[in-house]
């Protein structure tokens, strides 16, 4: 597994062109202020320069959706981070793109700009589940802007799925796998839907519409997944992601796994400095008035506590291949007879001194930590 020593830097876009019926991510449609964003992110950037140690790692540009707004200012922002904080060379810089938003121009941009690697939004090949879950992209599109992608000489190419929704069928959820290896794509992530409190989805749950399949066809789409994928070449290296060797693992979102230090620029942005956990204001008016106020955007942090860092590293580890240290459980009475009945039923594995969840294990990897604290 990669070590991870340098930090990393993650920027939050707040512009969406149209809400996506399932997502909760913080945004906004009034792409109009958009170069007052990008001076802010710079001005954050050099006022927060003291809490991470640079050169940093890897550069994460999400949101939002950075390719709503101009290309030409997305493509500064690797240029400003390198100057506060200094890139490594070799950092991991990616940038996020809705398929409608791809063009050419916009590629040789963000070539241009520094990004190495790209993540686009497909979430699914099927028109039908497109609509449902309120894209403004069909399956065509989803495939030209991964070709143009690749045309365009980026060589880390990622992509979202996203499984689960109301409608959806096994067969279907197989044919988006399938075409999704049609791309001999680096790097594939596959989300199980979630109906977050506030989304349009979330609220037609409530008002008693069946918005997801079945537990049950969750499952099966889970372990298709992670069967059809790895058939196919890829590591399941954490419950949601896939990669082609682990020289394509997101070094980014390892850091996060890892615990290592991040700094997080923009509104809703988080931040860990290995023992405290920050956050900016959600609103970017609150977000752009502390800064133009010469403040530290924060809308609060967290000093985390031992049994908290205990409990976070559980969390964390039971989600990917590195697991967890043996030694880690120890401190959990009765740990060898919890440990033993995991194996027992495949759950989880022991690979010399740590102890890594199974396929299965992943299934269950929210309720594993709960077993050891």
């Amino acid at each position: 597994m990669i070590e991870l020593t340098s930090p990393g830097i993650y920027v939050h876009v707040p512009f969406c062109r149209t809400k996506c019926a399932y997502c909760d991510f913080y945004s906004v449609t009034d792409c109009d202020i958009a170069e007052r964003f990008l001076r802010a992110v710079e001005t954050e950037a050099a006022m927060r320069g003291d809490e991470i140690s640079g050169p940093v790692g890897s550069l994460y540009v999400g949101g939002g959706t950075p390719s709503a707004i101009d290309s030409e200012l997305v493509s500064k922002i690797p240029g400003i981070l390198s100057s506060s904080h200094g890139l490594e060379s070799g950092a991991e810089v990616t940038v996020e793109v809705n398929p409608d938003d791809v063009t050419p121009a916009m590629l040789e941009a963000f070539l241009g700009g520094g990004f190495n690697r790209i993540s686009i939004g497909v979430q699914s090949f099927d028109d039908s589940e497109l609509a449902f879950l309120g894209r403004r992209h069909d399956a065509a599109g989803a495939a030209a802007a991964i070709e143009a992608a690749r045309a365009s000489g980026f060589e880390r190419i990622g992509i979202d799925l996203i499984f689960g929704s109301a409608g959806q069928t096994l067969d279907s959820w197989r044919e988006s796998l399938n075409r999704a290896l049609e791309f001999d794509l680096e790097h594939i992530s596959c989300y199980q839907l979630t109906l977050e409190p506030g989304t349009p989805l979330g609220e037609r749950m409530l008002t008693g519409e069946a918005v997801c399949v079945e537990e049950e066809v969750q499952r099966t789409m889970f372990l298709e997944t992670s069967s059809m994928l790895s058939g196919g070449g890829y590591t399941h290296y954490e419950i949601s992601n896939f990669a082609r060797g682990e020289e394509n693992f997101s070094r980014h979102n390892m850091r996060y796994w890892l615990r290592r230090p991040y700094l997080g620029l923009g509104p809703s942005a988080h931040s860990f400095d290995g023992r405290v956990r920050r956050w900016n204001h959600r609103s970017v008016e609150l977000w752009l008035d502390a800064l133009q106020r010469g403040e530290r955007p924060s809308a609060g942090e967290e000093e985390l506590s031992g049994e908290q860092v205990r409990a976070e590293r559980l969390m964390l580890g039971f989600r990917t291949l590195l697991g967890v240290e043996t030694v880690l459980l120890k401190e959990h009475s009765g740990w060898e007879e919890t440990l033993e009945e995991l194996l027992e039923i495949s759950l989880l594995r022991i690979e010399g001194d740590r102890v890594i969840p199974t396929v299965e294990g992943f299934l269950v990897a929210d309720q594993l930590p709960l077993l050891f604290i």
